[in-house]
């Protein structure tokens, strides 16, 4: 648990997507190195100990099932509207739950590791967006203070993305080990695999 001065942060998978480039069926699902995308990526949030809540936003399949422990489902009918909607669908939960900020990542980049989300959870938040930097490029996760919640797109395939586009002097960036790549479609996942 976090002492009182520092913020109450909760991290965010987001795995609601259709797998639409994905010609093997749903890449939630799909296994590499053994363990399925959507457990990676949820296990490296995991081991943060920052975060006193772990949620996974599933939407297009059900993840009940292929979480690891200590994950909670969130579920996004309107997942087909674009991931602005799972995002909306975590802040709202991290609204109710009380927290400060939001670190949110995604469920089909299994080679960023509880090391990013570990620089990004305990960053010096001087800026209410803290965005993880791979040889100096962003990528995943990103920090979200609860100031900015209400500046986030609630529809359309660009979360915050769009926010730090339009408003970069509320973004501030962490370099981070690992590697944002995406798995999209079986050719990526066989590469990597």
């Amino acid at each position: 648990m976090p002492s009182p001065e520092r913020p109450l942060l909760a991290a965010v998978v987001l795995a609601a997507g259709g797998s639409s480039r994905f010609s093997a069926g749903p890449k939630q699902f799909a296994e590499l190195r053994g363990r399925p995308l959507v457990f990676q990526a949820v296990e490296a949030a995991l081991g943060v100990e920052e975060f006193v809540a772990v949620f996974v936003v599933s939407g297009a399949v059900d993840l009940h099932g292929v979480l690891p422990d200590g994950a909670m489902v969130l579920d996004n009918p309107q997942w087909a509207q674009g991931q602005a909607t799972s995002l909306a669908v975590a802040v709202h939960a991290a609204h109710v739950g009380g927290f400060d900020a939001l670190v949110v990542g995604l469920a089909d980049q299994p080679f960023v590791g509880a090391d990013a989300w570990q620089l990004i959870a305990t960053a010096d938040a001087d800026r209410p967006i803290t965005v993880a930097t791979y040889a100096g490029q962003r990528g995943n996760p990103v920090r979200l203070a609860r100031e900015v919640w209400p500046l986030l797109p609630t529809d359309g395939d660009e979360g915050a993305r769009a926010l730090m586009r339009e408003r970069p002097e509320l973004v501030g960036e962490v370099a981070c080990p690992g590697d944002p790549l995406d798995i999209d479609t079986v050719e990526d996942l066989e590469r990597w695999s």
